[in-house]
């Protein structure tokens, strides 16, 4: 999508991506290895009764949601950082998520003409239409013609 076809009050809509058991032991040994997301039996013993997968695995999910449902063909160049993230439901190995992103705002840069500035809210369901992931975040896009 290109910037001018973003406003506020919209909702783009994304996925689904489904959750493969091997998906949430690989990133989760890689680059969050507690015990609920990597070791099976303790995680079925544990307070979550089973594996569950990282925020951040779920973040990275909402990621590549986001990119294929609005920034892959925009002239989105960045972001400046996140807001609040917010972990509601844990993901499991199984689950089918999908992005629905609410823009909050859709503006210029008051300094800067060129630069367009989206900020929305991602909340990421599963399939039992729960809300797993809430994020706010903040997109930039080269509006020069540049990008």
């Amino acid at each position: 999508m290109k910037f001018a076809e973003l406003h506020q009050g919209m909702v783009i809509k994304g996925g689904p991506v489904k959750v493969s058991r091997e998906e949430v032991l690989e990133f989760a040994s890689k680059y969050d290895p507690q015990w609920f997301h990597v070791d099976e039996k303790r995680a079925q013993e544990g307070r979550w009764g089973g594996l569950i997968a990282s925020g951040w695995h779920t973040c990275a999910l909402a990621m590549r949601m986001a990119v294929d449902a609005v920034l892959h063909d925009s002239e989105s160049f960045g972001s400046p950082g996140l807001g609040e993230v917010r972990w509601r439901v844990p993901v499991r190995p199984g689950d089918e998520l999908t992005l629905h992103a609410r823009v909050q705002g859709a503006r210029t840069s008051s300094s800067r003409q060129d630069l367009g500035i989206i900020t929305w809210t991602w909340f990421i369901y599963n399939q039992h239409d729960e809300v797993v992931l809430e994020l706010d975040a903040t997109s930039l896009f080269d509006l020069s013609g540049q990008a």
